[in-house]
């Protein structure tokens, strides 16, 4: 049974609008604010507790109210609220209609995700969490993956925000290390060893992992998590270029994926922020007809490194886009853009069609 219902009133002001997924801890719904518009709401899975309690599990909206950047998903509110269950803290955030980076990486269907889309994502990915890294003592994510990252349209294109801290932690002043927690697939090779070894270099570890999954539609180290084990020595298999996987990809942009999946903490990319300049400094090579029609081939293994996705609704995105061109012509440009970045998780081809639709809707703006 789900937390709330569609319909529901929260605190006067939220109506909530429909469920959207949830996790080990929490469910997230979209609500519409009587005031502010759409916004994500999620809610705590466990009830009954005392106030102290309440507090720590709040304790991700504290910190995302603290770590104010554009890449950071913003926190409006905090509190609690009566449930199916019982009373629940919740706290209300940005609602991000494009979805998770997992979705934006599925949605491309048998495509790679161009490699400029996907440099600039960790780009801003990058931004959002030196935020955190640059904190006195220094914050790490501890659980940076595909589904934790949001990806949507804004007024300049691709916004990427950084989401779910619930897992973040401050590391000890004097080690600078933190206990890891996280997603397996997507944690550094010195965790396994140690689990209160996790580090920025750590994050900088998945971000790496997370870039390299959306160059190569497959994770560096597959086969992690298969049988169970965390045997460090699978890491010492060479790892395969991005370039020999996917034409877009050039000599220098693998140098950047190795050193942040470098097996030696020391060797890695430190923080974000490093990791950030050289991305900022990467550009694009100029590639050969042949190597440009290479580049719009289909990729090797589809999207299945994550794990088998249950195929898109076909009837559902045709009704979105007519809903979305009916918005538009009332002048909701935002609700309109909302409604057709949904559907672009539906069918991939939609995001070239009306890719620059949504720009336009974002800035206001009629085609």
């Amino acid at each position: 049974m789900s937390l709330l219902r569609e319909g529901q009133m929260i605190g006067g002001t939220c109506e909530v609008e429909r469920f959207l997924g949830e996790g080990a801890f929490a469910e997230v719904y979209r609500v519409r604010h009587r005031f502010l518009g759409r916004q994500a709401m999620k809610v705590f899975k466990a009830v009954g507790m005392t106030m102290e309690e309440m507090e720590r599990m709040l304790f991700e909206a504290i910190l995302l109210s603290r770590l104010s950047h554009p890449n950071i998903i913003h926190v409006f509110d905090a509190d609690v609220t009566e449930t199916s269950l019982g009373t629940s803290g919740f706290f209300t955030m940005e609602y991000v209609a494009g979805g998770t980076l997992e979705q934006f990486w599925r949605s491309h269907g048998t495509q790679f995700v161009p490699a400029e889309a996907t440099v600039e994502i960790m780009r801003q990915v990058c931004r959002g969490l030196a935020v955190a890294h640059a904190e006195n003592p220094p914050i790490v994510h501890r659980d940076i993956k595909p589904q934790n990252v949001l990806v949507g349209y804004d007024t300049s294109g691709l916004n990427a925000k950084v989401c779910d801290f619930g897992l973040a932690k401050q590391v000890n002043p004097l080690t600078m290390l933190a206990s890891a927690r996280g997603t397996r697939c997507f944690k550094a090779p010195e965790t396994i060893l140690d689990w209160q070894n996790d580090s920025r270099a750590g994050d900088v570890w998945a971000i790496g992992s997370t870039m390299y999954l959306l160059l190569t539609d497959r994770l560096p180290y597959s086969e992690l998590g298969d049988d169970g084990t965390l045997d460090p020595r699978r890491f010492e298999r060479p790892l395969i270029p991005p370039s020999r996987l996917n034409v877009q990809v050039d000599g220098g942009l693998d140098e950047i994926v190795f050193r942040t999946l470098d097996r030696r903490p020391d060797c890695r990319y430190q923080t974000a922020a490093e990791l950030l300049r050289d991305l900022n400094s990467w550009r694009p090579r100029l590639r050969s007809t042949k190597d440009r029609a290479l580049s719009l081939g289909s990729s090797a293994i589809s999207k299945t490194a994550l794990g088998v996705h249950s195929p898109a609704d076909q009837e559902a995105a045709p009704r979105m886009i007519r809903k979305a061109l009916r918005l538009a012509k009332g002048a909701r440009f935002a609700d309109a853009a909302d409604v057709m970045e949904e559907a672009f998780n539906e069918q991939p081809e939609l995001r070239t069609r009306y890719e620059y639709q949504v720009k336009l809707w974002r800035r206001g703006v009629a085609m």
